[in-house]
């Protein structure tokens, strides 16, 4: 998988942690650097653990598997990035609380986690270096969770609903791109 690719996917994996990161932003009365850094610990960390979990459970399976790896990506990611470009679409507008509290946080690195779990999977079918690849998503997470809460802070919800769409076109066009590679068509 080249950087470029790599580059992408951990963008598109990390907008779920963006908007969950601006909801947290406008939700604090005063965001502070450390706020910012705890939101992206907690995103940015979960974000590069799931995908380790999902690579170690997929190197269990890719034996029986190996023909038709291409297609479980393809499916995974295009399954995820359409549940992201729905709930850009749907008009909830409703936000976190202000609450920045272990119970709290952990449950919501877990649920914006859960796509990258199924990404990791297919990393296993894929040549991926494993360790380069849950770094570079969990520094991007990192950095785009951070920036989302002060975001958040200073324009609300604004862009919310549209980094959840574009995050989930981008899952939708890698997964293409790694079907058309394995089948053979140029893009």
């Amino acid at each position: 998988m080249s950087i470029w690719t790599l580059f992408t996917l951990a963008i598109g994996l990390s907008m779920d942690a963006f908007a969950v990161s601006v909801c947290k932003g406008l939700a604090l009365r005063q965001v502070k650097l450390k706020n910012c850094i705890l939101v992206g610990l907690w995103f940015g960390g979960f974000q590069a653990l799931m995908p380790l979990f999902g690579y170690f459970l997929g190197i269990q399976f890719k034996d029986y598997i190996t023909a038709f790896d291409h297609w479980i990506a393809f499916i995974l990611l295009s399954l995820i990035g359409i549940s992201m470009i729905k709930e850009a679409l749907e008009k909830n507008e409703e936000c976190a609380d202000p609450s920045l509290a272990f119970k709290d946080m952990l449950v919501l690195a877990i649920a914006t986690s859960i796509d990258a779990l199924a990404v990791g999977i297919t990393f296993a079918f894929l040549r991926v270096n494993i360790t380069a690849a849950v770094s570079f998503i969990g520094i991007i997470t990192f950095c785009i969770s951070m920036l989302g809460v002060k975001i958040g802070s200073m324009f609300g919800t604004k862009y919310k609903s549209k980094a959840e769409l574009a995050g989930g076109i981008i899952l939708i066009l890698l997964g293409l791109k790694i079907l058309f590679e394995h089948l053979g068509i140029l893009l």
